[in-house]
């Protein structure tokens, strides 16, 4: 049995010898080859290099031809940010700029970029084909319509619903096109990969997106091709709307209980994957901790319907020998059972840096931390941080200090351990976590940047601060007059 028909089945929740192992190559097959993000993803020649050269390191059943979510916008006129080892990031909103729907322009798949990914599609269907199954991965129709029309999106799903329905609508028809024209170029499956879900309510994805998904996962069906839904995120409170939608398989990142959705999954007939840990696991790791990651998954997994996958798009520096390691349990049963008995009393010698967390109520500013995996590829992230940046602009951007930290780097982690953070992406302010994997509304925010800087003028943050003025030998005279100020203030 191929790899590609390994994967076939376990889609199909059919019996299968092991899981199936498909690793999210994007911009990591660049690394393989030495060649930036930025050049990588324009040149279907680096592309096919890179992506044979992961299939014979890793290993794969699967594996993506492109794994690059601003294809489709960049066709209808969002201005990109490029990157040399991350995918480009959205910089524009046609919609939110005075364009209609109509004013955007024509979508096929001789515009932009998607001539390359074609390319690069044909040329490995020919060359690994027969082996391997090949994943068109398309921006889901959530995500792209915050691309068109930005964070305001969330706003307009409670003040004009009809049009975000018009623009998700939109983004279907887009889904169907590109999908038709993956598959009509020799893919297997389509992904519609849709981070920007893990943004809402219940409610909002049965009302605003499982219609899209299932048009799209229907439309593909149609045309003879397998479809995965693949989310990031804490998404735990749409995990039963997800299973619900006609989609073939579903995959969650590293925030997601897998025991849980195996079970719920299996109810439902439905192959599931992911979620080894991008960055504790596969970056910042070793061989050992890829073992015994992919182990404890598959124990809590099983075979059936499950495929193992890391929980997004690769990050472009993940040492290849952690993915060989992972690649090595899932086809060599012995080494599998022996890494079970050598990994029952490991330790991660993996230290986290040190971190000291700053006197809040004594500093003059409030301080904003931004818990993400990485704004720069992360679209959850990405509108997250540009959601508070807007609203402390909106106020007074000189008496906010708006810090991000990325868990791909040691730094970030302490931090999201040092604040109590337990999913991405997160806002704290002053130390407070506030709102944690969802995106607030614009006043919702400010009120709470608002609330931030009252407690500024309380006496005991005033008192705070000017400890640290003496310690530090400053003039404390400003301070002194606002305690002052706030003495001689007539009580209640």
């Amino acid at each position: 049995m191929t790899g590609k028909e390994l994967l076939f089945n376990t889609i199909r929740t059919q019996p299968t010898p092991r899981a199936a192992w498909v690793p999210f190559v994007g911009v990591h097959g660049g690394n393989l080859i030495g060649v930036p993000a930025d050049d990588y993803l324009r040149s279907a020649d680096l592309m096919v290099k890179g992506l044979k050269k992961a299939v014979e390191l890793y290993k794969p059943d699967g594996i993506p031809v492109c794994f690059d979510l601003q294809l489709e916008a960049e066709v209808l006129g969002c201005q990109l940010h490029w990157a040399k080892a991350v995918p480009p990031s959205v910089t524009t909103h046609p919609l939110s700029e005075g364009k209609t729907l109509a004013d955007l322009p024509a979508f096929d798949e001789t515009k932009g970029r998607l001539p390359t990914v074609m390319s690069a599609l044909r040329t490995l269907k020919q060359d690994i084909g027969d082996e391997v199954a090949l994943y068109g991965l398309i921006c889901g129709p959530f995500t792209l319509a915050l691309h068109l029309l930005g964070s305001e999106i969330f706003l307009q799903m409670l003040d004009d619903p009809d049009y975000v329905k018009r623009v998700m609508a939109y983004c279907t028809e887009v889904g169907k096109k590109i999908s038709e024209a993956y598959l009509k170029n020799g893919a297997d499956v389509i992904a519609l990969v849709d981070p920007m879900t893990s943004q809402i309510s219940p409610d909002h994805f049965a009302e605003f997106v499982a219609p899209s998904i299932n048009a799209i996962c229907d439309f593909i069906r149609e045309k003879k091709g397998l479809s995965a839904l693949f989310v990031c995120g804490d998404v735990t409170r749409n995990l039963d709307a997800m299973v619900n939608t006609t989609a073939d398989s579903l995959h969650v990142d590293e925030q997601i209980n897998m025991e849980h959705l195996a079970k719920i999954a299996g109810e439902k007939n439905k192959a599931f994957g992911g979620n080894i840990k991008l960055t504790l696991t596969l970056l910042l790791g070793n061989e050992n901790d890829a073992q015994r990651e992919t182990i404890t998954l598959f124990d809590a997994c099983g075979k059936k319907g499950f495929i193992l996958s890391p929980g997004c798009d690769l990050p472009y520096d993940v040492p290849p020998k952690n993915l060989i390691a992972v690649a090595e349990m899932v086809h060599d049963d012995y080494a599998r059972e022996m890494a079970r008995i050598s990994l029952k009393t490991l330790v991660s010698t993996m230290d986290l840096a040190h971190v000291t967390l700053p006197h809040y109520t004594a500093e003059k500013k409030v301080i904003v931390d931004v818990i993400t995996l990485d704004s720069t590829a992360c679209a959850p992230c990405q509108y997250m941080l540009e959601a508070v940046t807007m609203a402390a602009t909106s106020i007074n951007a000189t008496r906010f200090d708006i810090r991000e930290h990325k868990i791909k780097e040691p730094t970030g982690i302490s931090m999201m351990v040092k604040l109590g953070v337990k999913a991405l992406p997160t806002i704290c302010v002053d130390g407070e976590v506030c709102f944690i994997s969802i995106i607030p509304d614009q006043t919702t925010i400010i009120n709470r940047l608002q609330k931030a800087l009252e407690l500024k003028a309380h006496p005991t943050s005033l008192i705070a601060r000017l400890r640290v003025a003496i310690a530090n030998k400053e003039d404390p005279t400003d301070l002194i007059d606002q305690i002052e100020a706030l003495l001689s203030e007539p009580t209640a």
